[in-house]
């Protein structure tokens, strides 16, 4: 047994599923859902086909893992360097849009998952109640930042509002975002922050565009 199977196998449990998680995510990226099978998740992990089964009760649930591994980790990504920022309200919500733009978040394998995902979304009531789950967050953490800026600023707003006003930054930086990893290089390293920036400053009345 090689040295690099031995290390696998004294892996913990959780470490083993996420590998499986990420050898299936790679698949989904390179060859669609379909092109994701067992035989070539295991291969992709190194490990058997017997192991995919101990820790998942068929392809479906893995891929459903993954999924759900995918959405939750984008927007953790996101939100990062708005948590560990010490700064003003404005200086986090303009963190927040800067990272979701911008590279690990704005990746071309992560625009060819959403868009192998996308089908089964629509067709499968586990991965349609996942996303409707993550895109609440994810609206959530944006709606609290907007929320926070506008209080410091002296606009608190009410919760109808707030709700709607997230709603529409959350489309300007998921339209931005698809564009991003689509095309690559269709534009300059900072030009759709600012573009993120300017827009979500227009829709909730903050400019986002220069240092208070």
């Amino acid at each position: 047994m090689s040295e690099e199977r031995r290390k696998f196998k004294r892996e913990s449990a959780e470490a083993r599923r996420e590998a499986l998680i990420r050898a299936a995510l790679e698949l989904v990226a390179e060859h669609g859902v379909r092109g994701a099978t067992v035989r070539a998740i295991a291969e992709r992990a190194d490990v058997t086909q017997g192991l995919i089964r101990h820790y998942f009760r068929s392809k479906e649930d893995l891929i459903t893992a993954a999924y759900e591994h995918h959405m939750t980790h984008m927007t953790d990504l996101t939100e990062g360097p708005a948590s560990q920022l010490r700064g003003t309200a404005r200086d986090r919500l303009v963190a927040f849009v800067e990272a979701s733009l911008t590279a690990p978040v704005v990746d071309p394998q992560s625009t060819a998952l959403w868009a192998s995902f996308l089908n089964k979304v629509q067709n499968d009531p586990a991965m349609k109640a996942i996303h409707a789950r993550t895109y609440a967050d994810f609206r959530n953490r944006l709606e609290a930042l907007i929320a926070a800026a506008l209080d410091e600023a002296g606009q608190a707003t009410e919760a109808g509002r707030l709700r709607h006003l997230a709603i529409a930054c959350n489309a300007v930086i998921d339209g931005l975002w698809l564009e991003g990893g689509a095309l690559p290089d269709a534009f300059e390293p900072d030009e759709l922050p600012k573009i993120g920036l300017t827009s979500v400053g227009a829709i909730v009345g903050l400019n986002l565009t220069h240092s208070s």
